[in-house]
């Protein structure tokens, strides 16, 4: 019987080329650079099936409005409601059946590496539609109002009609479509995680461009929430053209 080296048995693990009998063989193995090998093995497993248990979890509100008879569901999210400078950004995404996207999950618990991944997968295979409401909207009708006209152009968005609505803790009451009001959408329906990664890659992309014009407020790092060092860039230099002027800590500085 030939023995393979742990470097055989590392690619046999990693192209996950195994059978019961090749489980039990690894297990008997008493080279500890197997068992480790092994061990990683089995760790990862056991995640796959957490990430698939979660995203079934996370069907619950797309299967309700299924089995209502409405196919065509679309989740909703914002980014940006907080910050003191840019805009707005809603999403809307219709997942298409059967999807799966390991790992996908509210957008502010996911490393930007693997956001940008997801938002390329989720460019690639689902229907999304994006809402922009600029810095100026915002100070017209409040933050409140712009956040759900940012949601209603995203809804336009999107390439067909949903049936359904699945929004982040808000209601759109100028759409006449079903909705369902979800408080932390973002973890508990993968239309509105989606949503929700798509909102914030646009929108820090958004930011990241406004950086070059604006470096003193460092809006590549902070896209524009209230950091000490972008209060400080503030009161140095002014309120620039992306700051919102309705927010209190910029009027403050508007002032001086």
């Amino acid at each position: 019987m030939t023995v393979r080296t742990i470097a055989q048995i590392k690619q046999q693990l990693e192209n996950e080329i195994l059978k019961k009998e090749d489980m039990e063989l690894l297990r008997s193995d008493k080279r500890k650079g197997v068992q480790k090998l092994l061990a990683q093995y089995e760790k990862r497993k056991a995640q796959q099936q957490e990430y698939k248990d979660q995203f079934e979890r996370m069907k619950s509100f797309e299967y309700s409005c299924k089995k209502e008879g409405r196919r065509i569901i679309a989740g909703i999210d914002e980014a940006g409601r907080g910050p003191l400078a840019g805009p707005v950004v809603a999403a809307a995404v219709i997942l298409p059946d059967d999807y799966y996207l390991e790992g996908l999950y509210d957008s502010k618990k996911i490393p930007l590496a693997k956001r940008e991944e997801f938002f390329q997968c989720l460019k690639a295979e689902a229907d999304f539609g994006v809402g922009i409401v600029s810095n100026d909207e915002i100070d017209q009708h409040n933050i409140y109002q712009a956040t759900k006209l940012a949601m209603k152009r995203a809804v336009m968005d999107l390439k067909q009609t949903p049936e359904h609505l699945l929004i982040d803790a808000m209601y759109l009451e100028e759409l006449e479509v079903p909705q369902t009001y979800l408080v932390k959408g973002d973890q508990r329906s993968v239309s509105i995680a989606a949503a929700s990664i798509i909102a914030k890659v646009t929108r820090d992309r958004i930011m990241s461009e406004w950086h070059a014009n604006y470096p003193m407020y460092q809006f590549q790092s902070n896209q524009g929430y209230g950091t000490k060092e972008h209060l400080e860039a503030l009161k140095i230099h002014g309120v620039s053209p992306l700051h919102r002027k309705s927010f209190a800590p910029v009027r403050e500085c508007s002032r001086i």
